[in-house]
């Protein structure tokens, strides 16, 4: 039999996931969650800054890491340097500063294509997932599984969780475009 639920947590799971991805967008005020994915070498192992150091955000532009291990600072300033984030961290010897800059206009604008290029991808991601469930609809139903009836309300099942999904990873779109704007 058809389940509509597997398509449905996967289509889900989507827009989870591009969440995340524009979360790691900076909006020009500090948010933890931009140093998720920098790793640096701890002991040979390449450790996320979070898991060996206290990440606090004491004002709006700023992100402060303390390191559990004060040996750690130096590596994991070169871990911020090399990544994309595009911040020159700066440390007193007991922890490491990262100062967020006015975003300018046409920065602004430029995250704003980012967005809507990931929109893109996200919209594509749910196409995929939905004509994945209408293959399998229709193999089911030249197996003899289904009978047209079932196809055509399974059809529906999946094209309204389709535009579900899409006008949730629009919302989602819509509302890191504004805080962009902002």
């Amino acid at each position: 039999m058809f389940n509509t639920k597997e398509y449905e947590n996967r289509m889900k799971k989507t827009a989870e996931s591009f969440e995340e991805d524009l979360q790691k967008i900076r909006a020009g005020r500090a948010n933890p969650r931009l140093l998720d994915g920098i790793t640096f070498p701890y002991y040979g192992v390449e450790t996320p800054i979070n898991q060996a150091a206290t990440i606090q955000v004491p004002e709006a532009r700023m992100i402060t890491i303390t390191p559990w291990d004060m040996n750690n600072i130096k590596p994991i300033e070169k871990a911020i340097l090399a990544s994309e984030l595009g911040i020159t961290p700066s440390n007193d010897g007991k922890m490491i500063r990262l100062p967020f800059p006015e975003l300018t206009g046409d920065r602004r604008k430029e995250l704003v294509k980012d967005v809507k290029k990931k929109l893109e991808e996200a919209k594509i991601a749910v196409r995929n997932i939905r004509r994945d469930a209408m293959d399998e609809i229709k193999k089911l139903e030249k197996a003899n599984e289904l009978t047209e009836d079932d196809r055509h309300g399974y059809e529906e099942d999946i094209q309204k969780v389709t535009d579900k999904s899409i006008e949730l990873v629009e919302k989602i779109s819509d509302k890191k475009e504004k805080e962009l704007m902002e």
